[in-house]
């Protein structure tokens, strides 16, 4: 395991004692599972960002969509647990 070094400031080094404490951890677990927790996010946002630019990329090339008034109808139904079929994406003005 390499080491990295990180400066704080006393401020800040204090406010990860404080909680790390209150959490029941050390402050250096604490820094650990905060660096991890924030490369996680990136990872997501970054899946997140490729899944929605490759269905852009599907709809640039088919030109189908659902409308929005069919996507609402159909999530309102959902949610109220209702027993509904999933729309059919269609060119526009069809």
């Amino acid at each position: 395991m390499s080491t990295t070094t990180i400066r704080l400031s006393e401020e800040l080094k204090a406010r990860i004692a404080r909680v790390a404490k209150e959490a029941g951890t050390t402050s250096h677990n604490f820094i650990l599972e905060a660096i991890a927790e924030k490369a996680e996010q990136a990872e997501q946002r970054a899946a997140f960002h490729a899944l929605a630019d490759a269905r852009y990329a599907r709809f640039l090339e088919s030109g189908e969509s659902i409308p929005w008034e069919d996507a609402r109808d159909y999530l309102k139904d959902r949610l109220a647990g209702k027993p509904v079929k999933r729309p059919v994406a269609r060119t526009p003005g069809r």
